[in-house]
């Protein structure tokens, strides 16, 4: 049903010119300024498009012919990014790519926070934005009897079978290869979403980016893994950089890909990986960016902003295994990390001792509990750095942080949107953001991070 106030009819075939991106990177084109949604249209082209979908305030399209072609269009190196839902924007040049993303903060820093005059500084990028992922999470299916490896097909459960991926490194691809191949050979069934039968649900890899070592993560619905030791052998010989095989057991309903349990087949519970000069160890489950290279550059600009002297207490609140928390404590006097995942602050306890470094302390709790309390024990920290999930922060972390009255707040976020509406509750409490700076940690999807800087006014 159309909308009656809307200029389009569901199946309506009109000529749109594209004006503009959203935040997820689909054309928007508008009619008598009603806007209507393309994926694959970019600034400046003309098209003709399928009318889809149509709400009261919006409208959402099909690509059916373009008239001219934007300066900033390429063809996707990728032969099923048309398909596959893991990727948005191999269709637009890197240099797009950036500049969409730092205009996607700008955007929520005037809509959503009303702060339209705060610094947000070009998007760092990479030199090489492919191959870059050090984790892939691949489900496994079967399709006609046939063993099928790949992401799934935007917005379904259908896996794309796919050999190679241009984000993922070579290495990867090849050990998922292999591993389709052993899976087939020995006559394991992958697991069945809709029928929930079946073994093998998940091929999970991590890599380390400056070590090359590689663990193996297969998530299965049962505890028995059929033909183990053969399996276990042959994932072996795939690589020699293999460190680990880990099986992971699922057995819930679920689209969360990894279970509670995990044991190791053969080999190390975990792999080493270094950021900078400082090593972590990683686990099946440990929560680590997948992407290194960038990784380092958001820290530098996460220490750069912090503005360590060697004298500062500093909160690193959400600090998963330490890697920030670890990172500042080289510059700073004492760093406190607050984590709800017991687990992950075992995983920063260790790497604090691997790494030599006493002057950090980890700690189990929701920072906005914990916070309250260490205030009342009378710790006043001079920096507080914060890196929430996309979700962002709890409003009484927010508050919790305010109480506390730090000099400077460090905000690393994953999502511009919330990160905006926390930073319009900060501004209430006496912090004016100073300037932020996206990093581009996913090349080629639509999402971008971001560090900001906030003062404490007067």
């Amino acid at each position: 049903m159309g909308k009656a106030n809307a200029p389009v009819k569901k199946n309506d075939y009109i000529d749109l010119t594209f004006s503009d991106l959203t935040h997820e990177g689909e054309g928007v084109g508008k009619i008598d300024g009603y806007p209507i949604f393309v994926p694959y249209g970019l600034p400046g082209e003309s098209a003709k498009v399928k009318v889809i979908k149509v709400k009261k305030n919006l409208a959402f399209g099909k690509l059916i012919e373009r008239y001219e072609s934007s300066d900033d269009r390429i063809e996707p190196p990728c032969d099923v990014f048309y398909k596959c839902g893991g990727c948005q924007l191999q269709h637009m040049t890197y240099d797009r790519q950036l500049t969409m993303k730092q205009k996607q903060v700008q955007d929520v820093m005037k809509k959503i926070a009303q702060m339209p005059d705060v610094p947000v500084h070009p998007t760092i990028g990479m030199t090489e934005p492919w191959n870059y992922r050090n984790k892939v999470q691949i489900p496994v299916g079967k399709r006609y009897g046939k063993v099928m490896t790949g992401f799934y097909q935007k917005r379904t459960h259908n896996i794309i079978d796919m050999d190679t991926c241009p984000v993922q490194s070579d290495d990867n691809d090849k050990v998922v290869r292999g591993i389709r191949d052993i899976i087939a050979e020995l006559g394991i069934e992958p697991y069945d979403e809709e029928t929930h039968d079946g073994v093998i649900r998940h091929i999970v890899l991590r890599t380390g980016y400056h070590s090359d070592e590689m663990m193996v993560v297969i998530v299965t619905k049962t505890k028995d893994l059929p033909y183990q030791d053969a399996f276990v052998e042959r994932i072996k010989a795939l690589n020699p950089n293999i460190k680990g095989i880990i099986q992971n057991i699922n057995a819930d309903e679920t689209n969360v890909i990894m279970g509670e349990t995990s044991h190791t087949l053969w080999g190390e519970d975990v792999i080493v990986d270094k950021i900078h000069d400082l090593e972590f160890a990683i686990s099946a489950q440990s929560f680590y960016q997948v992407n290194p290279e960038q990784t380092e550059k958001l820290y530098d600009k996460a220490l750069e902003y912090a503005q360590l002297s060697g004298k500062e207490s500093v909160i690193d609140a959400y600090c998963g295994i330490g890697s920030i928390s670890l990172f500042l404590a080289q510059h700073a006097k004492k760093v406190y990390g607050v984590e709800v995942v017991p687990q992950a602050v075992d995983d920063a306890k260790a790497n604090a001792k691997r790494n030599h470094i006493d002057n950090a302390e980890f700690y189990v709790g929701e920072a906005e509990k914990v916070m309250p309390w260490w205030k009342a024990q009378g710790l006043n920290p001079d920096v507080v750095v914060v890196d929430p999930p996309r979700k962002g922060c709890d409003e009484n972390l927010l508050q919790a942080m305010i109480d506390m009255e730090p000099k400077r707040i460090v905000y690393v976020s994953c999502n511009p949107s919330t990160l905006a509406r926390d930073l319009s509750y900060l501004a209430e409490g006496g912090y004016e953001t100073k300037e932020i700076q996206p990093v581009d940690m996913f090349p080629q999807a639509s999402h971008v991070e971001s560090v900001t800087l906030l003062e404490k006014k007067g």
